[in-house]
């Protein structure tokens, strides 16, 4: 039976940087209870001096999640909110990257997320009130060349959020997809190591090199960075999803997201591909 005072301690994952530290800090700053984690608890060591309570987190270890959600549990009852924010990016041509890195990279973006959720739900259940927030991206509903892994596990994330939104409901938990566009964080730094990693000799040196050079450039200098935002900017929309009695699905987050959204929308593949080889090196043609 649900209890008549439902816990809405919040857990946010992936706290060391970006858009997971601007969201502790702006949920704590409005009264929320929130416990920042990470992998590296040193990393976040300074949030409790914002208002958070921090705990290790690492979303690739199947006892480090039970222990993170056990122990706010036993403090609060249940978690009451939880935002699925820990994520980032592996570029490169599918024929390119191991696949011990696809791997890795399902492993956070889709499978912790999802192992997350199957944690909090019986506390949410039995309190008959929660809120699951899962950052996706706007390339979770289309694909840029280079980061079909990527791509493809917030493909996965937005899947995924969409069946859990109609099976909890009727528990009354809400489910809620992030789709920020292009965020200024470390996040660009990341993605475009990873691509200069796979970018040795072969048929794709080239186009990887190419694809981490426009990586950077989106986020840093080039035409797109002005439609961009900071990491503040997402943390504000969750507030907002979370402050909601009635949550949209989807919430896009800059400019950026509304602009490339549309356009993919309104574009046949066809007239998107064409697009797309205007902005990549097509590999082979080089």
């Amino acid at each position: 039976m649900p209890t008549s005072s439902p816990s809405r301690a919040v857990i946010v994952t992936g706290c060391s940087t970006g858009i997971g530290r601007a969201t502790a800090e702006h949920l704590a700053a409005a009264g929320w209870t929130v416990y920042a984690t990470a992998r590296k608890l040193e990393s976040i060591a300074d949030l409790e001096g914002k208002g958070c309570r921090t705990l290790a987190l690492d979303v690739n270890d199947e006892a480090s999640m039970q222990a993170a959600v056990s122990a706010v549990e036993a403090a609060e009852g249940a978690v009451g909110v939880l935002i699925n924010n820990a994520g980032y990016s592996q570029y490169g041509a599918i024929e390119t990257v191991a696949m011990d890195a696809v791997r890795a990279q399902f492993e956070t973006n889709v499978f912790g997320l999802v192992r997350m959720c199957q944690l909090v739900l019986p506390g949410m259940r039995r309190q008959g009130w929660g809120k699951i927030v899962n950052l996706s991206s706007m390339g979770g509903r289309f694909t840029f060349p280079g980061g079909g892994y990527y791509h493809a596990t917030k493909h996965a994330v937005e899947a995924l959020s969409d069946a859990l939104r109609f099976e909890v409901r009727g528990f009354g938990v809400d489910v809620v997809i992030v789709e920020p566009g292009l965020i200024r964080t470390e996040f660009s730094g990341t993605g475009a190591s990873g691509i200069e990693a796979e970018a040795g000799d072969g048929p794709y040196n080239a186009f990887n090199a190419d694809v981490g050079r426009s990586l950077t450039a989106a986020y840093e200098k080039g035409p797109l960075a002005k439609l961009g935002g900071p990491p503040e900017a997402v943390a504000e929309v969750i507030a907002k999803a979370l402050g909601a009695s009635r949550p949209r699905a989807r919430y896009t987050v800059t400019p950026s997201a509304r602009v490339l959204l549309t356009q993919r929308k309104l574009m046949p593949d066809r007239a998107w591909d064409a697009v797309m080889r205007s902005q990549f090196k097509t590999p082979g043609k080089e």
